[in-house]
């Protein structure tokens, strides 16, 4: 993939761009296999290709310039606006919508947050497209003053792009490197945004993390389901559940599954999921629960239950720094016989592993899910 923002210097953030992506899938690969390289036993499947473009589904849009100009992209080294409507690896369907976007932030008559000054309203775009067209629009501004700025171009902004399901505002005031804040204000009558990944509906809130590259997250949960199976496993735990992909994809007749995840939202939307999932052949509902909590002190508490015993499986999908020492201990001593690890840092990955000895790796697999950058999912197979 050649893209012309990056040929021109004005944007850098895919470091690969223009190396061949068949060069690019196998040094990610090799660099697994090597920081896995403790575990020789480890069968490894074939590596899963993305499409090298159009395959991000979410779109964080930095907003520069003016309310009549607006740009969406980024900030250069002197904060102001880079527009990057056309950038190569969002989805065509977002792609398509920046215009008007950017005309309801005209109408909008919001002036975007200058950096520099610290002055201005709106910061953020963050668009998200689901597999079937439709969109979630989040406007991240600085303060409640702006909700109603937002709020009046809604009724033109949805006739423009009637599928846009959800509108929102979020409310960001901090002068921080992060992305949005903690309040969030729904326009639309709809509060979540359907997402068909893999073989399961995720209903996505505005604040729920979920995968960028919608095709590699839905290979990841079958391949997730396919060790559940081959495990036979009648009790499942996902820790760091998010919106519930590996839980919805576990579900099964005989099978209890409990995710638990610290967003609020994130469990809010994974029990919107669970409740439409379909009813096995015998008429009963699946048993899949999902709880707020930390996902350490989830599993250590339930672990020093009187007689409890652990599941037959446990599903860890942690942030880049890892499971860190309390989960990684208690699972080596919990007798938990399976886990499956899906990690997007296989050096975070190959530490935990170090504190986890009574593991072997028994199958790996490689997926791609951030073509055009060195960053990939790596998920392993754990056996006692």
């Amino acid at each position: 993939m050649q893209c012309s923002y990056f040929d021109a210097g004005l944007c850098r953030s895919c470091t690969l761009m223009g190396t061949p992506y068949a060069e690019q899938l196998a040094v990610k690969e090799a660099t697994a296999r090597t920081l896995l390289a403790a575990h020789p036993e480890a069968r490894w499947l074939p590596a899963v290709a993305s499409e090298e473009s159009g395959f991000r589904a979410k779109a964080k849009m930095v907003v520069g310039g003016s309310s009549t100009a607006p740009t969406l992209g980024i900030l250069d080294g002197r904060g102001r606006g880079v527009d990057l409507r056309a950038c190569g690896i969002i989805a065509p369907g977002i792609r398509a919508v920046f215009d008007q976007l950017a005309e309801a932030i005209t109408r909008s008559g919001l002036e975007p947050y200058d950096v520099p000054s610290r002055a201005g309203k709106l910061k953020y775009l963050i668009v998200t497209e689901s597999a079937d067209g439709e969109l979630m629009v989040r406007f991240v501004v600085r303060s409640r003053a702006s909700v109603a700025a937002v709020r009046a171009v809604v009724p033109w902004l949805t006739d423009a792009l009637p599928q846009i399901a959800v509108v929102s505002v979020n409310l960001h005031p901090e002068h921080k490197a992060v992305v949005e804040g903690a309040e969030e204000v729904v326009l639309t009558s709809r509060s979540t945004l359907p997402m068909r990944v893999g073989d399961a509906t995720l209903q996505v809130r505005p604040q729920s993390f979920v995968q960028t590259n919608t095709a590699i997250a839905g290979a990841l949960y079958r391949q997730g389901r396919a060790w559940i199976d081959a495990a036979q496993a009648a009790s499942v735990w996902d820790l760091y559940c998010g919106v519930g992909g590996f839980a919805l994809h576990a579900a099964a007749p005989g099978r209890q599954v409990l995710g638990v995840e610290l967003s609020s939202d994130a469990v809010a939307s994974a029990r919107i999921a669970a409740a439409a999932l379909p009813a096995g052949p015998d008429g009963r509902m699946p048993a899949v629960r999902f709880e707020v909590g930390d996902a350490t002190s989830a599993a250590t508490a339930r672990g020093r239950g009187a007689g409890a015993p652990p599941p037959d499986l446990v599903v860890v999908n942690p942030p880049r720094r890892g499971l860190g020492e309390s989960l990684t201990s208690w699972l080596e001593r919990s007798g938990v016989p399976t886990v499956v690890y899906s990690s997007c840092n296989a050096a975070s990955l190959a530490r935990d592993l170090e504190s986890m000895p009574s593991y072997r790796v028994v199958e790996a697999r490689l997926f791609d899910m951030f073509p055009q950058s060195t960053h990939s999912e790596v998920m392993v197979l754990l056996e006692r």
